[in-house]
């Protein structure tokens, strides 16, 4: 029995008979010439042929149906890069409807960049800075999203109202709020590398040039082998890029502070509300540490949707959990009816259920969710929370809210 598994057994050996016969009838060049298109993709949507319809459905202008990521068979990372091109596309396409139907203006950042410097930017609307009532701030999470987005992928498979800010923006002017739409992920350029600092990169090491020498053997004949296997699937090499960041705004939290510097606690609003999904909940806290009593002083109530935020890695203190307490609430994905209440292992703010037992990165709609904060002694008062948080005294009519990814 163990020299037949040493020499291997019938089966093995008809197995291995198959595959060199199936091997023998592969023309590796000819496989070798199916290269992988150019990674060259349209500007525009028309180009894409694709159109936001009446009900802001992405479909295509042709056969009216949703958008197909798998354009191309077995070229997955060629329809990734598609994909990636479409949603750059989209993102300027929100910015448009940003400035065109919700009449919100561009500010860049920072206010005192000189032309030749990277630059962001945030949108707001003509009162934000002047409302005497009431502020809303918008905060999306993190990854691809920009500005007015909630999720890329809701805005390419389902439709605008689900996956942007647009719907809430709205409804929020029309109830008399100004309105600040941050832009936590845009965060740096990317510049093509020159040949000199390319090779730059390379040569800077503090290791001893012996174990430098073997360690680049090693990785040539690495690089050689997976040149060859990936040659029908990546046949294109890509730019070599390097990062330039912004001024005062090369992270999220970074962003949340400047614009609170700048803009936010400048604002003439006596009540200040905020928005925050995932990573944007990080953002805020991160922002209540740095400026705690600025914030106490300014902002009358906060809707977390799926925050990330941690109170133990972000060191959060006494005070500031406290306030949390009676000014937020986060609600999460649950199996459990909407509003009900969601255990937690951190001794920060309320977590309620969405009314969803999806996970994060689905959709998940609400309605009639309320942010609760505790009244001066009678009793709870409730803001509702929609595209927009009421004043903490007062009730406001229902809205949907959607968590997102």
């Amino acid at each position: 029995m163990m020299a037949q598994l040493q020499q291997g057994g019938p089966d093995e050996k008809e197995k291995t008979t198959a595959l060199k016969d199936l091997l023998s009838r592969i023309d590796l060049d000819e496989l070798m010439k199916k290269d992988e298109p150019p990674l060259e993709f349209p500007d525009t949507l028309e180009g894409f042929e694709y159109i936001f319809n009446e009900k802001g459905q992405l479909r295509h202008i042709k056969t009216g149906e949703p958008f197909v990521f798998n354009y191309r068979e077995d070229l997955h990372r060629w329809n990734q890069k598609r994909y990636e091109a479409l949603g750059e596309i989209i993102t300027k396409y929100i910015y448009e409807l940003l400035q065109n139907e919700c009449h919100l203006k561009k500010v860049t950042l920072p206010v005192d960049a000189i032309e030749s410097e990277p630059k962001s930017f945030i949108f707001m609307s003509e009162d934000a800075l002047v409302n005497p009532d009431k502020l809303l701030v918008l905060i999306h999470g993190n990854g691809v999203v920009r500005a007015g987005q909630w999720a890329r992928r809701l805005i390419i498979n389902e439709d605008l109202d689900s996956g942007t800010q647009i719907p809430y923006i709205k409804r929020a002017i029309e109830e008399g709020y100004g309105v600040i739409v941050l832009n936590p992920n845009e965060n740096y350029i990317e510049v093509e590398k020159t040949k000199a600092q390319i090779q730059l990169s390379s040569d800077i090491s503090d290791e001893p040039a012996e174990k430098r020498e073997r360690k680049d053997k090693i990785q040539k004949e690495t690089k050689k082998r997976r040149d060859f296997y990936e040659k029908y699937r990546n046949p294109q090499k890509e730019k070599e890029t390097m990062q330039i960041y912004i001024r005062d705004n090369g992270s999220p939290e970074e962003h949340a502070i400047y614009v609170w510097d700048h803009f936010i606690s400048q604002s003439a609003a006596e009540n200040v509300f905020f928005v925050a999904h995932s990573y944007g909940g990080l953002a805020f806290v991160e922002l209540m540490i740095q400026r705690e009593a600025e914030v106490k002083n300014r902002v009358t109530a906060v809707a977390l949707t799926d925050s990330v935020h941690n109170v133990w890695h972000q060191e959060v203190g006494k005070t500031i959990r406290e306030w949390m307490r009676e000014n937020c609430c986060n609600w999460v994905s649950s199996s459990e009816p909407l509003d009900t209440s969601v255990e937690s292992m951190l001794p920060d703010c309320p977590r309620v259920s969405a009314g969803s037992s999806e996970a994060l990165g689905k959709s998940s709609y609400w309605s009639s969710h309320r942010a609760g904060r505790a009244g001066s002694g009678d009793g709870r008062k409730q803001i509702h929370v929609s595209a927009f948080i009421s004043d903490a005294a007062q009730e406001l009519n229902h809205f949907d809210f959607r968590i997102v990814a």
